[in-house]
């Protein structure tokens, strides 16, 4: 198994796909997935572009629908949720399918959705996703951070690290031999560094500041949580995610 992390979904080779895509964004988009699944959600279908969530959406009935938009940090005026994961509770996703859309997240989840396996991955479910990757034992498994717009960010690498060192542990094998590229060594650093202080991380992430001028401390003390939620999000079609398995 060899383990490539990239920063931003930009930053992913042209022409060509890996074995397993793992798509992060901590803060928030797939920790509010694995949350959403693991509250009940019937599915949750990811679009890059709100127009299109809405024209897709329209088709589902609306009590087995919700519309979740994001924008900034902030929930999309007239949309039902945003993209906390503490509005993901059992009595508000049981049974229903969650679109959603995110400034950054939700872009990056496209961007890899052509791999062969898909899966989101968090603080929150890193160590099922680890247990995953270790049932594939896919060839070639990129870890893809969302980023920030574009560039790089804190928390997703982090995180990035957090999967690669429970695969490393894991297997027992010296860490170079899994190591796909420096950016993977540099992710396995960032994580070494925070592992006991993953909220005081967010806190220090500039998307966790953005998120604390928004008032969602909640949001980043659930976020930092790590190995808290067994749901592992797995793209059954394009754009969609189920429970794996």
């Amino acid at each position: 198994m060899q383990l490539f992390v990239y920063y931003t979904p930009e930053s992913i080779p042209p022409d060509t796909l890996p074995d397993c895509a793992v798509a992060i964004d901590v803060l928030r988009a797939t920790t509010t997935m694995a949350t959403a699944l693991a509250a009940g959600a019937e599915a949750v279908q990811v679009f890059s572009d709100l127009d299109r969530l809405w024209q897709v959406s329209e088709a589902w009935p609306a009590e087995r629908r919700l519309r979740a938009g994001e924008r900034g940090g902030s929930q999309v005026p007239g949309w039902e949720l945003g993209n906390s994961p503490l509005a993901c509770t059992p009595e508000t996703m049981a049974g229903r399918r969650l679109f959603i859309s995110t400034t950054n997240g939700t872009r990056c989840l496209e961007q890899v959705q052509a791999a062969n396996i898909v899966l989101a991955g968090s603080l929150i479910n890193r160590q099922s996703v680890v247990e995953q990757l270790l049932v594939y034992q896919s060839a070639t498994v990129w870890l893809v951070c969302s980023g920030w717009e574009g560039a790089f960010s804190l928390e997703d690498t982090t995180c990035a690290g957090a999967i690669l060192q429970g695969v490393v542990e894991a297997l027992g094998q010296p860490e170079d031999s899994l190591m796909g590229n420096d950016e993977a060594v540099a992710a396995g650093v960032l994580y070494s560094h925070w592992r006991h202080d993953l909220l005081g991380m967010l806190h220090h992430a500039s998307h966790g500041q953005r998120l604390l001028r928004l008032g969602c401390a909640a949001d980043l003390e659930y976020c930092a949580g790590i190995d808290t939620v067994a749901a592992v999000p797995q793209q059954q079609a394009p754009g969609v995610l189920v429970l794996e398995g």
